[in-house]
């Protein structure tokens, strides 16, 4: 054996090392290209360090946010009390009157069933007299006379009595005198009699019933003719709750559009 395959033994046995670890380091890089390259790969990969993440985050979350949005909600609530107030008086109002009106029909039907119980049969001998007197067809008549009529509505801001919408069947009334009048007398009985946490609901003028539905901010002033009874009541409440729910909310702004709501419920009673 010559120098010179002495010398190319030497070569491949110094580079064969050399050799293997380039090709390891290949390998390597083609194996991290498939993995960042194909999806199924990557995704077989980061998915669960994402969801050991999303794990950790939402243990953590009550812990760490919960302080700093119990704080900006209170920030929030302290600053625009009029807008929450104005927003959850509605729904509210209307969870209590549901309440109520389920303790009536209760007590209500307990007292139907004792009077049927107990007048059963002359009270059909009662309905039967009054169908020979013609009793029946003058009721009818009277009910016909005394159904109830939304004749105005007006939406008052509070304190100020400054009319912020109304509609009427009577063009010739001044809207913003009626505004003014109702606000001074409804200051005037809630200061005089100093009842706190109280407001005036109802005004009678002769032949008219003014209904007020008080929120926060604001009032609907509601005028009426015919007997104002307790059904006709309970019905206008639920209907001006709806309407400061959908349509008010807490925009008082719109004048236009509030009155061409205000129309549409003047028309359809």
């Amino acid at each position: 054996m010559n120098d010179s395959d002495k010398l190319l033994i030497l070569k491949k046995l110094l580079l064969a090392e050399d050799r293997d670890f380039a090709n390891g380091i290949l390998q390597k890089l083609e194996s991290l290209e498939n993995t960042v390259n194909i999806e199924e790969n990557l995704s077989e990969k980061v998915n669960p360090i994402i969801d050991k993440k999303i794990e950790d985050f939402v243990a953590l979350m009550p812990k760490k946010l919960g302080p700093t949005i119990t704080e900006a909600l209170d920030f929030q609530i302290k600053n625009s009390q009029d807008k929450v107030v104005d927003a959850l008086f509605p729904i509210i109002g209307k969870m209590i009157k549901k309440y109520i009106q389920q303790e009536m029909k209760i007590l209500s039907d307990n007292i139907n069933n004792q009077v049927q119980s107990t007048f059963s049969v002359s009270g059909i001998k009662s309905k039967a007299k009054s169908m020979f007197k013609g009793e029946s067809k003058k009721k009818r008549i009277f009910d016909e006379l005394s159904n109830c009529k939304i004749e105005q509505i007006f939406i008052v801001e509070k304190g100020s009595g400054a009319l912020l919408s109304s509609t009427s069947n009577d063009d010739s009334i001044d809207d913003d005198m009626v505004a003014g009048m109702l606000t001074a007398i409804k200051s005037f009985v809630e200061d005089a009699f100093a009842k706190k946490n109280q407001s005036l609901e109802l005004i009678q003028y002769e032949l008219y019933n003014i209904h007020i539905q008080n929120f926060n901010t604001y009032y609907i002033a509601v005028v009426i003719s015919g007997v104002f009874d307790a059904t006709f009541k309970n019905n206008l409440e639920n209907k001006l709750f709806d309407f400061a729910t959908y349509h008010i909310k807490n925009d008082l702004s719109n004048g236009i559009y509030l009155s061409e709501k205000l129309q549409e419920l003047l028309n359809h009673e």
